[in-house]
């Protein structure tokens, strides 16, 4: 099975279509598959949902998308850092399902596991149980959580082997692994990819059965919020 392709776009082709659930991985502006974020905007598919950890921001990740009006719900846990995400949400543009982040990873997990549902104590008593089923396991309350199942999965790695085994750099092992795993199809965008068997087993962070196709690509280093500290001498 041919997994590498030329780049974002033929990677996607056959793929995209309006009304999609999409599970996208990266933290912030760390480990964001912005080179197939960039080829879904281009290819003008609209009223996607997207489940992800934040939506980057304004010019940037998800947030070019929001710009176009391409999603028209965020399944989130942090919401912070766009401007343009606060404006459409707050006009009623934009449905948000606000997610614990931990109950955000594991209903991502539990989809990829073929799990369809989880309790957890997280969100009980707040406006995240609203409206969900509440059981109670050796005298405490928890909620019923329900997996995703997304169409789509788009994840960014640090490397591949062409079978798609992928290991990923520091924090982008966040939302990376769980995003991959609960997706129909998933797409991998990578910095390097190295000849089959040359990758330490031991080393792989998710197994290849998860990857249906694979491109390479330049990323760009982009910093969220740049915190320095001022020189002694200056």
């Amino acid at each position: 099975m041919k997994k590498v392709f030329a780049n974002a776009t033929e990677a996607l082709d056959g793929i995209l279509r309006d009304d999609m659930l999409i599970a996208s991985g990266g933290f912030g502006l760390c480990g964001i598959p912005e080179l197939l974020l960039e080829a879904i905007k281009q290819s003008g598919v609209k009223n996607l949902t997207f489940a992800s950890n934040n939506a980057g921001v304004d010019d940037f990740g998800i947030g070019i998308l929001l710009q176009t009006k391409q999603v028209s719900k965020m399944m989130s846990s942090y919401v912070g850092e766009n401007a343009e995400f606060m404006r459409q949400y707050l006009s009623g543009e934009l449905e948000l399902e606000f997610n614990p982040q931990g109950t955000l990873a594991e209903r991502m997990r539990a989809g990829g596991c073929g799990i369809p549902g989880f309790y957890t104590k997280t969100g009980v008593g707040t406006v995240i149980a609203e409206g969900k089923e509440h059981k109670d396991f050796n005298g405490e309350t928890y909620i019923l959580e329900e997996g995703i199942f997304a169409d789509l999965s788009i994840v960014k790695a640090w490397k591949a082997d062409e079978t798609g085994n992928l290991v990923f750099r520091k924090t982008a092992r966040n939302f990376n692994p769980p995003a991959a795993m609960c997706g129909k199809v998933c797409v991998a965008e990578v910095e390097e990819i190295v000849p089959t068997g040359s990758l330490d087993p031991d080393k792989i962070h998710l197994p290849g059965i998860y990857v249906h196709r694979l491109i390479q690509g330049e990323h760009e280093k982009r910093i969220e919020q740049r915190t320095v500290r001022q020189r002694e001498d200056a």
